[in-house]
């Protein structure tokens, strides 16, 4: 199982296998904004989820819904390698040694930037990374940066989390690219970007704004591990996914991100928000940031849909969400996101 693990991690250049491309059918609700004068209308939830994953895995559109037996023998076999407790968590790949200490000082009251610079400076790669942030065109300084204890009292709490947060997610799930998803990586990243975002609008006011990033950062780690899972062991017979084998696959996926958020000893209630996301259809989250984060996922796949022509960018949120926020809330937040990352 170590092995496997190992396989399923490395960065190893990916065996040579059928590419597919982003062919999506645009369904008559869905037309570009120029097709006519009306506007976007929503979409389902089911149908933004089953579009984004299929962008994530450049896979097109499939009119099956029913599982197909090749389908199923891989079920069979996923369910085998990485399903329920099965798998050794000891091998996934650990964070930063220092990471869990330093989100606990960076949310402590009490922590100075002499406590924070010293946690970092038992990180060789963190150091680095905290002194090119600070260096940046957008911490510009009139003063060079001569120490790493001035480099973290110039990012303060709020920028040195979400900077540590980024370098140590972003390569994680940019390492997720294969032949199935080639673009997978980058994809999966830009969806964390947007979701972190809306996730931390959605919750402002209920408890720690980081923990409402970080969830939003980590909820897709398991989907990045299970692509390339399916690189190794998906068979090119196996064709288009339909669209019960993709749900089935995100489950899967989803449950392999909470056993490494505990893993990686996030925080309690990050933790728990993404238990809730996992269990959202047989029961809605009660919390405010379980609530947050699956309202967040869902605008952020809208947006990455939109970004990349798939959906018309004015689609609204699915109007039967699952979440418990006001629609006002909602719509807000998927303003501004709209505004946070405009369309290129």
């Amino acid at each position: 199982m170590a092995r496997f693990w190992k396989r399923l991690f490395a960065r190893e250049e990916p065996k040579e296998r059928p590419r597919f491309g982003v062919v999506l059918p645009w369904p008559d609700e869905a037309k570009p904004a120029d097709a006519d004068a009306e506007p976007a209308p929503a979409l389902s939830g089911a149908d933004v989820q089953d579009w984004f994953y299929r962008l994530v895995l450049g896979m097109p559109g499939s009119d099956a819904t029913e599982l197909r037996p090749p389908e199923q023998v891989m079920l069979k076999r996923l369910d085998e390698l990485c399903g329920g407790d099965r798998f050794d968590i000891t091998t996934l790949p650990r964070l930063p040694e220092v990471l869990p200490q330093l989100l606990r000082l960076l949310k402590s009251e009490n922590s100075d930037g002499t406590k924070v610079a010293k946690l970092i400076g038992r990180d060789p790669v963190l150091v680095g990374e905290v002194m090119r942030v600070s260096r940046s065109a957008h911490y510009r300084t009139a003063r060079p940066i001569s120490s790493l204890q001035h480099a973290v009292v110039l990012l303060g709490h709020d920028g040195l989390r979400q900077m540590v947060t980024q370098h140590v997610m972003k390569p994680i799930l940019q390492a997720s690219a294969g032949m199935l998803g080639h673009a997978a990586g980058q994809r999966l990243w830009d969806h964390a970007e947007r979701c972190a975002s809306a996730s931390t609008y959605l919750a402002k006011g209920h408890g720690d704004p980081f923990e409402a990033y970080l969830a939003g950062v980590v909820c897709n780690a398991g989907v990045g591990a299970m692509i390339r899972l399916l690189d190794q062991e998906a068979p090119p017979t196996l064709g288009v996914f339909s669209r019960a084998f993709l749900n089935s696959y995100v489950s899967m996926s989803n449950h392999l991100t909470l056993r490494a958020a505990r893993h990686w000893e996030m925080p309690p209630n990050v933790i728990e928000a993404l238990r809730e996301r996992l269990e959202a259809r047989s029961r809605p989250p009660v919390t405010e940031l379980g609530n947050a984060l699956l309202a967040a996922d869902h605008l952020a796949m809208i947006q990455m849909l939109a970004d990349n022509h798939v959906i018309d960018r004015a689609t609204p949120p699915a109007s039967a969400r699952v979440d418990r926020l006001p629609d006002a809330l909602v719509d807000r937040a998927q303003q501004e996101l709209r505004r946070n990352f405009r369309q290129v």
